[in-house]
């Protein structure tokens, strides 16, 4: 993981049980995604800010 990532944000689709993906902003400008079921919050995807918002875009239009 090469940039640090703080105030992670559950998702508002989260399950109550807790299980959820989450996202923060990271210290290089990137968006970091994690899964809280991973077992690890080491395991991070990142994206640019681009990267991001085409993700969004296609995730809206399903």
């Amino acid at each position: 993981m090469s940039a640090k990532y703080n105030h992670w944000h559950k998702s508002r689709h989260s399950d109550p049980n807790g299980d959820c993906v989450e996202v923060a902003k990271g210290s290089g400008g990137t968006i970091g995604v994690r899964d809280s079921k991973a077992g690890t919050p080491d395991i991070v995807l990142e994206l640019s800010r681009t990267e991001w918002a085409h993700l969004l875009t296609r995730l809206r239009n399903v």
